[in-house]
């Protein structure tokens, strides 16, 4: 059977924005499209084998080899220079991609199955310019989910300059459960130790200036991208960055996040198409087991095998594990890892704590600007808690480096999960009834995290007060709040049960009336 043409599908370099791109180049080409995922070479090898062999699905590599290495810290000018193209390695590196994308497509145009669309992160909005040399409408993509761009766009809108400690602003279209609070109008995130500053100026939802939970944006303006956390009442940067999409696409589901859907598309005045969660097959097929991630994505390094990591679990009783991962991208300061070592020694509860081998450090993560993770100082080798091993003995189980989550996340003895509040982390922790402790970094992270704990109500805050220096009582105090707290299990179980049944019908039509859409569009 013919395919109703191609769609390309351009991710971000971090894992949190490649694997759900896979996904969706399974569900649109189960929909008849060719699809082809075009990634950076240094992305190669986090493409899991299986999706190498799918029929329908085409891995296009174009090579970023040419761009500069990153410049020594010193080549900045030292400190308050502007970051610019000169010493910006984003900024190369989108230049060196740009030329490799534009050479790929010169090679594609002209096919029979010439693209129909083209579906963009958001991170990679730079990549616009050059489809649109070849008539390639382009689709927006957001990773992350409905209610961190919705809080964005209303705290705009909500005239929030004026606003004063205590007051609650209630939001028409927007669940009152979600108000605008002072705090978070005049919230400003500790600067995160990978990124050394709120992504791209953000700290809000995505958008071409850097959305949330990744490094500055790679296209703009001319001196290198936009600083500091957008003022109150000003337009978010995203809403320019769509609008000239012909439709958005957005990582989530009417089961988590219908009302935040519908505002967005009543404010952009376009198609919006929930379409998530975008999570592996084997995860929405193995609803009640155990998920083994050795065969979903490929392996990365760790001190522990995946039937280790069962092995431990296994002994523990049922619910009485806390799960403590922070991601790839983005972690506390070094002073808050210390903090968090002493409240898990202090704690009676089993636990799990995973720790990235740049831990703490500055700096963007290695691995996207192709490095590799650790360093032979130790300074640059990241945070680990030497001597919490012996101390709790076989309480805890201090996984380095990569861990498989959704076991973690799908074993009966796991009972909660500190997590900083990526939306792929909230949503497969979601998905399998694991209420939430809630640590939010930067960006959408903290409306993720009011998500949970006000709307869905599946968790809490890791603390009641300032969250930008969490010390270790808050922590302890956190941890038994949730563990003990059988009203939250049971909601999260309840929460998790709505996807017992599989992938969301409401992202599969969703997914449909976005393949309808494009057929209509194409001439």
């Amino acid at each position: 059977m013919a395919v109703d043409r191609e769609i390309l599908i351009l991710p971000f370099f971090g894992q949190g924005h490649l694997f759900p791109c896979i996904e969706l180049c399974k569900h649109l080409s189960s929909r008849n499209y060719q699809t082809t995922l075009i990634i950076s070479s240094n992305l190669s090898s986090s493409i899991p084998s299986s999706i190498r062999h799918h029929p329908l699905v085409e891995i296009a590599e174009i090579t970023d080899d040419a761009a500069p290495p990153p410049p020594p810290p010193e080549a900045a000018g030292g400190s308050g220079s502007e970051p610019g193209p000169g010493h910006n390695p984003f900024y190369r590196l989108h230049q060196q991609l740009g030329l490799a994308l534009e050479s790929f497509l010169s090679s594609r145009i002209n096919n029979p199955t010439r693209p129909v669309c083209a579906v963009i992160d958001v991170m990679m909005s730079w990549s616009k310019e050059f489809l649109a040399k070849f008539g390639i409408p382009t689709a927006a993509f957001f990773t992350s989910g409905a209610a961190s761009a919705a809080m964005e766009y209303a705290s705009w809108k909500a005239n929030v300059a004026n606003m004063k400690p205590g007051e609650v602003r209630i939001i028409p279209g927007i669940p009152e459960d979600m108000g605008l609070t002072y705090s978070d109008i005049n919230r400003r995130s500790h600067r995160p130790p990978h990124m050394g500053g709120p992504p791209g100026g953000l700290d809000g939802p995505p958008g071409l200036h850097g959305p949330p939970g990744g490094p500055p944006d790679l296209h703009g303006p001319p001196d290198g991208p936009q600083l500091g956390p957008p003022q109150p009442g000003h337009r978010p940067p995203w809403v320019d960055e769509v609008d000239d999409s012909i439709a958005l696409l957005i990582n989530t589901c009417d089961d988590l996040e219908r009302p935040f859907i519908q505002y967005v598309a009543n404010q952009i005045g376009k198609p919006v198409y929930g379409v998530g969660p975008l999570l592996p097959e084997q995860y929405w097929n193995s609803a009640g087991s155990v998920i083994h991630d050795r065969v979903i994505r490929p392996k990365r390094q760790s001190n522990y095998t995946e039937d280790e990591v069962i092995q431990w679990l296994d002994s523990k009783p049922r619910g009485s594990v806390i799960y403590v991962s922070f991601g790839s991208e983005v972690g506390p300061t070094l002073e808050e890892y210390a903090q968090l070592a002493n409240a898990l020694g202090e704690s009676n509860r089993p636990f799990i704590w995973v720790i990235q081998p740049d831990s703490g450090r500055h700096g963007p993560p290695r691995a996207f600007l192709g490095g590799k993770p650790g360093s032979d100082t130790a300074e640059e080798e990241g945070y680990y808690p030497h001597g919490l091993d012996s101390k709790v003995g076989d309480r805890g189980l201090i996984i380095r480096g990569w861990a498989p989550q959704l076991m973690i996340l799908s074993h009966p003895s796991t009972g909660g999960f500190l997590s900083h509040c990526g939306w792929n982390s909230t949503v497969e922790a979601i998905g399998r009834g694991v209420p939430i402790l809630a640590w939010p970094i930067r960006g959408d992270q903290f409306y993720d995290a009011k998500l949970v704990v006000c709307h869905l109500k599946v968790g809490y805050m890791v603390s009641n007060g300032d969250l930008s220096e969490i010390v270790k009582e808050d922590i302890v105090q956190g941890i038994e709040r949730l563990m003990a707290d059988e009203e939250v299990h049971k909601r999260a179980a309840a929460l998790g049960g709505k996807f017992e049944g599989g992938f969301p019908a409401s992202a599969g039509a969703s997914l449909d009336a976005f393949r309808d859409f494009i057929s209509q569009k194409s001439p």
